[in-house]
C-alpha cells in the first residue's frame, strides 16, 4: 500500500508539473503573439505617420514658390564690388541700399534698368541680370607697375591700360609685386576672381625664375618637401631647371597658392637671391608669346568656361569677343600701338 501511494503521489505530481509546463508554454506563446501583434501595430503606425509626413512635405513643396530674383551679394560680387563674403559684411553693416531702402542679408533683387543699388551712398551701375556676361582678360604685366587702382604717388598701375567698361569693372585675380612681371588675369565676375584666388581650389601658378647662388639637389628637395616661413609651411609643387650659366640659373616652379612674395621668400629661405621673376601660367592659361609687355587680350568663351568650371561655376553661353574676326593679328597690332602711346604719355 505504501508503494502504491508513493507511485500515485508521483503520478499526480508529474501530472501537475506537466499541466504547469503546458500553461507556462501557452502563456509564453501568448506573450510572444501579443508582442508580435504590438510590434506589427507599431510598424503599421510608423508607416502611416511617415506616409502622412511625406504627403504633407509634398504639399509644402508644391505650394512653395521659387525665390524671385538673385541674391544681392551675388549681384554686387559680379559687379566687381568684392567677394560674396566681403559684401555680406557690408550689407550687415547697413551700408547697402536698394531703391532707397536699406538692404538686409538674404535680400533677392530682380535687376532691371531702373534698379538703383548704392554702397555708402555711391550709386553702383548695373546691367540687367540676364544680360550680365563674365569677361576675362589676360594681361602681360611689366616690371614697375603696381597692382592697385590708384597710387597717391602717381606711379603706373596695372589698371591704366585696361579697356574701359560700363556697368561693371575689372577685378584683378591675385597680385604680382612691383618687381614681378608676367601673366595677370582680370575678370568682371567677382565670384570667379575670389574662387580662383582661394587656396582651397589649389589652382596652379607657374613662374619662370632666375636665381643667383649655388643650388644643389638637396636644396631642391627641401623646397619640394616644404620649408617653414613666417606665415606657415610653403613648398613648390614642381621645380624644373631650364638653363643658365654658373651661379645664375633659371628654374620653372609651380605653386598652388598665392601668398605674398611666396616664390621669392622660398628661395630666400635657402640663402638664394631671386634676380628675375615672371609668371607664365595660371591654371592652363599660358602667357602668349605674341602678347607684348603692357598688352592685354580678352579670352574667348572656351577659355572663360575652362576657368569657371575649374572652380565649380556654371558655364557661360555668351561672349563679348567677336570670333568671326582674326582678332589675334588685329589685337596684337592694336595692343602694341596702345602700349607705345601709353609709354610716351607716361614719360611726358
Amino acid at each position: 500500500m505504501k508503494t502504491f501511494r508513493h507511485h500515485t503521489n508521483n503520478t499526480n505530481s508529474n501530472h501537475t508539473n506537466s499541466n504547469s509546463n503546458n500553461a507556462s508554454r501557452s502563456s509564453t506563446k501568448s506573450r510572444t503573439a501579443n508582442k508580435r501583434s504590438i510590434s506589427s501595430q507599431n510598424v503599421q503606425t510608423a508607416k502611416k505617420i511617415t506616409a502622412a509626413r511625406n504627403i504633407k512635405t509634398e504639399k509644402n513643396i508644391k505650394t512653395e514658390k521659387s525665390p524671385v530674383g538673385e541674391k544681392l551679394q551675388k549681384i554686387l560680387a559680379r559687379a566687381g564690388q568684392g567677394s560674396r563674403r566681403e559684401i555680406e559684411q557690408v550689407i550687415a553693416q547697413g551700408r547697402v541700399s536698394v531703391d532707397g531702402k536699406m538692404a538686409t542679408l538674404g535680400d533677392r533683387i530682380q535687376v532691371s534698368s531702373s534698379t538703383k543699388i548704392r554702397i555708402d551712398g555711391n550709386l553702383i551701375s548695373l546691367i540687367p541680370t540676364q544680360k550680365a556676361i563674365c569677361r576675362v582678360l589676360m594681361y602681360y604685366k611689366p616690371e614697375g607697375e603696381l597692382c592697385t587702382r590708384s597710387d597717391p604717388e602717381g606711379r603706373s598701375t596695372v589698371f591704366d591700360r585696361l579697356p574701359r567698361l560700363t556697368g561693371s569693372r575689372w577685378i584683378s585675380v591675385g597680385r604680382l609685386d612691383i618687381n614681378t612681371s608676367g601673366l595677370l588675369l582680370f575678370t568682371t565676375d567677382g565670384e570667379l576672381a575670389n574662387r580662383l584666388m582661394h587656396p582651397s581650389r589649389e589652382v596652379e601658378r607657374e613662374y619662370s625664375v632666375r636665381v643667383f647662388g649655388e643650388v644643389d639637389e638637396a636644396m631642391l628637395q627641401r623646397l619640394r618637401k616644404g620649408v617653414q616661413l613666417e606665415d606657415g609651411t610653403a613648398q613648390f609643387k614642381q621645380i624644373k631647371a631650364v638653363g643658365g650659366t654658373g651661379i645664375n640659373q633659371w628654374f620653372d616652379v609651380t605653386l598652388t597658392e598665392g601668398r605674398n612674395r611666396e616664390v621669392r621668400r622660398l628661395w630666400e629661405s635657402q640663402g638664394i637671391q631671386v634676380s628675375r621673376l615672371i609668371r607664365i601660367r595660371y591654371g592652363n592659361i599660358k602667357l602668349e608669346k605674341s602678347l607684348p609687355r603692357g598688352g592685354w587680350e580678352e579670352m574667348g568663351l572656351e577659355q572663360v568656361n575652362y576657368l569657371r568650371q575649374l572652380v565649380g561655376l556654371n558655364a557661360e553661353t555668351e561672349t563679348k569677343v567677336d570670333v568671326s574676326k582674326n582678332r589675334r593679328r588685329t589685337n596684337t597690332r592694336q595692343i602694341k600701338k596702345a602700349v607705345k602711346q601709353h609709354t610716351k604719355y607716361r614719360r611726358s
